[in-house]
Order: C-alpha cells, then sequence, then structure tokens
C-alpha cells in the first residue's frame, strides 16, 4: 500500500524556494514514481489561490490520481478549533490547525510541511497529539520532506 502524504502548502510553495527546492523535487519525484500519493485539500486549494503562478499550477503538471482529495469537515473544523483552545497554537495559526485536523481526521500516514514554527515542531507535535488522543483521534506524524526521501 503506497504511503499517503498530507501536503500542506509549504510543501508546493517548497518546490520552487532555493532552500528547500532540492528535497522537495525529491519528494515530489517519489510521487512521479507512484511510491507515495499526495493527500490535498481544499485548504490548500485556497492558499494557493494567491500562490505566484508557477506554484498555483505545480501540482496540475500531475494527473489526478497522484493525489487524494480530502474537505474541511464539521470534525476537522471542531478538532482545529479544539488546538486553538488548548493553546498548542494561537487563533493566528487556525489554517496550520486546519492543516493538522484534516491530515488526522483523514488517518494520512504522515503530514509534511516546511512550517517549523506551528507545525513542524517537536512542542507543537506534542500539543496537537496530546488533544488528538483527549479527544479519541489517533496521534498524527508530522515531518519535513527531508524526512520523507528516499537516500539510497
Amino acid at each position: 500500500m503506497k504511503q499517503r502524504i498530507y501536503i500542506d502548502t509549504s510543501v508546493v510553495g517548497g518546490y520552487f524556494d532555493e532552500e528547500f527546492e532540492e528535497d522537495t523535487k525529491e519528494l515530489f519525484l517519489r510521487l512521479e514514481k507512484k511510491e507515495i500519493i499526495f493527500v490535498v485539500s481544499d485548504l490548500l486549494d485556497l492558499e494557493l489561490i494567491d500562490a505566484p503562478e508557477r506554484v498555483r499550477k505545480l501540482l496540475y503538471k500531475y494527473p489526478s490520481d497522484y493525489f487524494e482529495r480530502v474537505s474541511l469537515t464539521e470534525e476537522s473544523m471542531m478538532l482545529a478549533d479544539a488546538y486553538i483552545s488548548e493553546n498548542v497554537v494561537g487563533k493566528t495559526s487556525l489554517a496550520d490547525s486546519r492543516h493538522i485536523a484534516l491530515a488526522t481526521v483523514n488517518k494520512v500516514d504522515v503530514l509534511a510541511s516546511w512550517n517549523f514554527k506551528h507545525i513542524v515542531n517537536l512542542n507543537k507535535i506534542k500539543g496537537y497529539n496530546s488533544v488528538n488522543l483527549r479527544l479519541g483521534f489517533a496521534m498524527i506524524e508530522i515531518r519535513s520532506p527531508k524526512d520523507l526521501i528516499n537516500y539510497e
């Protein structure tokens, strides 16, 4: 079974960012080889609206069967709100909380992000998982794309 990797907007943007480009392109190479499937959300679509054109259009160069699409639901919005009310992150991080909640509710194998402040951060991950367990959800695995590429 292919690994299901939820990607947030930072991964799409990282494809064109000098600092993250090499590792991000390696992750996309795994996608092209059909080793993994990207789980993408309507939240990602909304965030990409204001991105530069090359970032907006990156995912369109791949066939739709390379992706699994998920949408915000009442359940995922409730979970995202719980992260904020439990002070895992502040109210200004609602979008980040929603990405975590979407990945959690949809039981992905791992969430990939380059956001080290609010997402790929050990203290935040512990907080998200504490809320998840308390509310009956599974723990979420969160990594940077660098951790998800194959080293041979």
